[in-house]
């Protein structure tokens, strides 16, 4: 069946290893999408960490979309929500209190701010806030309310501490949270319904299509879930190795322009 929707990752895969977009990239993308396709960025960032990329790829408006926070928002790029799964405050209080008893750096985000209770902010915190151009907010727990969307919380520390942690991670936690490690620093709990491939399957039947007229293209852990669902799975040269394991097709490495390869591959 003909490609109608291509769902790309951003960090390692769209974008180069300094973050920009190559004009090849741009060229391909845009001829996919003046033959119709339907391009959405799926990615662990908010809009605001988005909206770079969309400009220069000439995506906008009420009928073209976005997946932010690893799958538990997707909405048209005008900001009209079409799937939400977010976690709640006791949801919250449960993570943070888990990363206080084994010093682990934590945040959440909602889709304004970074929230984060350790006065020694972390410095992936910090680098969070900047790639996603989110402010940082201290807030003890006692000071979070109800009353904010909170999309996801992230575990922030030093792989070589992140590590452990994640191996001791409760198992109550992994079957109550959707959790995946995105980056060797960063690992993310999230609505047991959120997942970028949960989100890209809801929006794909709202939009009338089939699990094969979907290519997806990753290259980490969170990108699992969305590619297993695409009919067409591609995995970056520099994805991880479960990645690569369960993708139809290993493209070039977003260094050499990988995603503009796939889709000239199956969607050109």
């Amino acid at each position: 069946m003909a490609i109608k929707l291509i769902a790309i990752d951003i960090d390692g895969t769209l974008v180069n290893n300094r973050k920009q977009l190559t004009q090849h990239t741009i060229d391909t993308v845009t001829k996919a999408r003046e033959k119709g396709i339907k391009v959405v960025l799926c990615t662990g960032r908010p809009i605001t960490g988005v909206a770079q990329y969309l400009e220069p790829l000439n995506i906008s408006g009420d009928t073209e979309y976005v997946v932010t926070f690893n799958g538990s928002l997707a909405q048209t790029i005008s900001g009209t929500p079409i799937v939400s799964h977010n976690i709640t405050l006791e949801d919250y209080i449960d993570l943070e209190t888990v990363a206080r008893k084994a010093n682990i750096h934590f945040h959440m985000e909602t889709l304004d701010h970074i929230y984060t209770a350790n006065r020694d902010i972390s410095p992936y915190t910090v680098a969070e806030s900047f790639l996603v151009q989110m402010p940082i907010r201290f807030r003890m727990p006692e000071e979070i309310t109800d009353e904010l969307t909170i999309s996801k919380g992230m575990f922030v520390d030093d792989p070589k501490r992140l590590a452990p942690f994640i191996k001791n991670f409760p198992e109550e936690l992994k079957e109550r949270f959707y959790v995946v490690q995105s980056e060797p620093y960063f690992f993310e709990a999230m609505n047991k319904n959120a997942s970028k491939g949960n989100a890209i399957a809801e929006l794909a039947a709202k939009l009338g299509f089939a699990a094969d007229e979907v290519m997806a293209i990753g290259d980490q852990g969170n990108d699992l879930t969305m590619v297993k669902f695409a009919g067409t799975g591609v995995a970056m040269g520099n994805a991880i190795d479960d990645m690569k394991a369960i993708a139809q097709f290993v493209t070039k490495t977003n260094e050499e322009d990988g995603v503009a390869y796939a889709i000239e591959k199956f969607a050109l």
